[in-house]
């Protein structure tokens, strides 16, 4: 396996290979560039819809088939973020998302082969880029470039994802180096990757731990998650979202999930790895959903992970204590690193939920009640050591 088949790199895992702000899109996206460069002033008169109902629909499906990738994945930031504001920016959500933002909305989403919101990827991965061109991508040296509100909360907890993807290139390539490693029995090699994985994991840790710095708990759920919701299981749009001039939908609501930091494709990757299995509950039938709304050629790398994968069985079998402290030290990075998740949703959704009268404390942003099978996937996770 080699991370470069599926647009990956050991420098930028995965990250998108290009910076946003080096892509120029054509003359038909100047009225959205300049609504999406506005958006927090749209969203601050408290009437952002009817801003945005003034937007042409600039008739998008041919140039979304035959466009340049990343011009596509540049115009699926800049739109998933209007959808998002035109659903969430008001006090009551609407039931339907107009044709002027749904035509386009789905036309790029079907080029790419994702849900027409904003998914992690839109979020993240490919909104993101580098004050100095010659430098590194860290936190000292990073921007997120299309915001909604804005602000120092906004963009810190956007930033610490991705300086924590960066870093999880050399977790990603080792993964791929050890698939054959593992085949050719090569105990020295597999042990000094897994050992170069555990330091990478310090690394992603110390990004994590910083979350706080500059990002309020308070802040994050009032002022930051409000607009990254979805439309399934949220009571305050029933079934879903109807999709104007989207003839396959005939007219019925859609319910897409919301973008949430569990469709990062690095916990999975390395589950997939270390062929980590979790027994059926409801949030391993969302995670298995959420693994839709991956990149596609994200959601083939883990899959070509797992499919591939003989470590587990090669370290078991293995007389080399060494080799297996390795492998179970970087099992239980990935069971540290899920703590810190639960952590962080205690602290940042988990307490702030319950301030509201009615509200449920549980529910994540994509729907689901996270804070007991969290526990639990953590638990799983740690009791897999060989």
């Amino acid at each position: 396996m080699e991370l470069s088949d599926y647009g990956m790199s050991r420098e930028r895992g995965f990250l998108s290979h290009y910076e946003i702000d080096e892509i120029a899109l054509p003359s038909l996206f100047a009225e959205v560039k300049q609504a999406a460069g506005n958006l927090s002033g749209l969203l601050s008169t408290g009437r952002v819809r009817h801003w945005l109902d003034q937007l042409a629909d600039p008739g998008l499906e041919e140039w979304a088939r035959e466009a340049a990738e990343e011009e596509v994945r540049t115009a699926m930031v800049h739109y998933s973020f209007l959808v998002q504001a035109y659903v969430w920016g008001e006090l009551a959500p609407p039931a339907r998302l107009p044709a002027n933002l749904a035509r386009p909305m789905v036309a790029i989403a079907d080029r790419l082969g994702q849900a027409p919101l904003l998914p992690y990827s839109a979020y993240v991965l490919d909104n993101w880029s580098r004050l100095d061109k010659s430098g590194p991508i860290t936190l000292d040296n990073i921007y997120m470039v299309q915001n909604f509100l804005g602000g120092d909360d906004e963009n810190w907890f956007v930033m610490i994802h991705v300086a924590i993807e960066a870093e999880a290139g050399v977790l990603l390539d080792n993964a791929a180096r050890l698939i054959t490693v593992a085949k050719q029995g090569d105990e020295v090699e597999a042990e000094r990757l897994l050992i170069e994985m555990h330091e990478a994991w310090e690394r992603i840790y110390a990004h994590f731990a910083r979350m706080g710095e500059r990002c309020d708990p308070y802040i994050y759920f009032n002022r930051v998650r409000p607009y990254i919701h979805g439309w399934a299981n949220n009571p305050a749009l029933g079934e879903g979202l109807v999709y104007d001039g989207i003839d396959r939908f005939e007219g019925r609501p859609q319910a897409y999930r919301g973008q949430t930091g569990s469709q990062s494709s690095i916990v999975p990757t390395m589950d997939a790895l270390f062929q980590v299995g979790h027994s059926d509950d409801p949030l391993k039938s969302f995670l298995d959903e959420l693994h839709h709304y991956r990149p596609v050629p994200h959601r083939r790398f883990i899959e070509d992970v797992g499919a591939q994968s003989t470590l587990r069985e090669f370290v078991s079998q293995s007389g080399v204590q060494s080799l297996k402290d390795a492998f179970n030290a970087c099992l239980e990075q990935t069971a540290r690193f899920r703590t810190r998740h639960l952590e962080y949703a205690a602290s940042y959704i988990n307490k702030q939920a319950g301030k509201i009268p009615g509200n449920d404390p549980d529910v994540g942003t994509g729907g689901t009640p996270f804070m007991k099978y969290l526990k639990k996937h953590r638990d799983e996770n740690r009791a897999q050591l060989v």
